[in-house]
């Protein structure tokens, strides 16, 4: 099969390289995917960069990236014979693993190659891993939101979106943070704050009537920390799945103890059990009723992989990079 694969870290023009691999097999367990779509994320960026602090190469050769969608093609021991010719979209290909979606077929686990609707496209399930199940998490990881107010900080992200448009389909009131009015449509969501030219709270207390918010999905807890305290209600929940601008924030321990806050530092890595099942549930209830619109920005074939990486890394997009494979 034709995949892309780095052996050290550095720059994706220098380390990325095109060839053929052996044609993996499903063991047991297993399935192998025939892939048609690869997405490109940030984490997947900066594991190849090897930005993390620390980092070592866990495998001499890497297959990148962990989300993608295809089509079953076999089935291990153990997997149901009937599951070959599904359409599926499978998660963490690369988590911990050395072979992931660049690459024409990847062999996991069962459960981590979930049914594709057959209303979505292979384009968009390789959204679906990492973007959309960080936003279900946020949004319903700590119990229903209906009835409730929630402030999506960063309403124009690729999981930002995402969490506006589900905590809106979940019953929820939401408002949206964004950088520009562009943005703000782009967000999806009715109700938005331009925080470049906005102050955020006092904008957020009057649009809620001084009331404030039940939930935060958090997209950078270190910068917002201070508006997040100002805006959470008594007992709310701050979803928080990064905090890039100050990654080791100063916590403001006791004026979040008197609100009796829930803060929530979650990775979608971690997402297991019944609970992940849950997600996958909910997401493909939503797909199938048309609640969800995606924002995939189509990255080229494998061969434009590197240059994917670059855009990714650069910011200049809206959306989830995509790879037609």
């Amino acid at each position: 099969m034709r995949a892309v694969w780095y052996e050290r870290f550095g720059p994706a023009r220098e380390v990325l390289s095109l060839g053929e691999m052996p044609d993996p097999v499903a063991g047991p367990g297993e399935v192998l995917v025939r892939l048609h779509a690869s997405g490109v994320n940030p984490s997947d960026v900066k594991l190849r960069a090897g930005a993390r602090a620390g980092a070592v190469m866990a495998f001499p050769r890497i297959v990148p990236q962990s989300d993608g969608a295809g089509v079953i093609a076999a089935v291990g021991a153990g997997v149901d014979a009937a599951r070959v010719g599904e359409r599926v979209w499978v998660w963490n290909a690369g988590w911990h693993r050395a072979f992931g979606t660049a690459a024409e077929m990847v062999a996991l686990p069962n459960e981590q190659a979930v049914r594709l609707p057959d209303g979505t496209s292979f384009a968009d399930g390789a959204c679906f891993g990492i973007p959309a199940m960080t936003a279900w998490y946020a949004v319903m990881g700590d119990g229903p939101v209906a009835g409730q107010t929630v402030l999506v900080t960063g309403g124009a992200g690729t999981v930002g979106r995402y969490a506006v448009q589900m905590a809106r389909a979940a019953g929820a009131r939401v408002i949206a943070t964004v950088s520009s009015e562009a943005k703000g449509v782009h967000s999806t969501a009715e109700e938005w704050v331009n925080y470049r030219e906005t102050d955020v709270t006092g904008a957020v207390l009057e649009m809620t009537g001084g009331a404030g918010v039940d939930r935060i999905i958090e997209v950078d807890f270190g910068a917002n920390q201070a508006v997040d305290l100002a805006l959470i209600k008594p007992g709310g929940v701050i979803a928080a799945y990064a905090s890039a601008a100050e990654m080791v924030p100063r916590l403001e321990f006791y004026p979040f103890m008197f609100k009796n806050a829930r803060l929530h530092m979650l990775i979608v890595y971690q997402l297991a059990g019944e609970k992940r099942r849950a997600g996958e549930r909910q997401l493909t209830d939503w797909l199938e009723a048309g609640a969800l619109s995606l924002a995939v920005v189509p990255g080229g074939g494998l061969g434009d992989c590197a240059a994917a990486h670059d855009l990714v890394a650069s910011g200049a997009k809206l959306g989830t990079v995509v790879l037609d494979i």
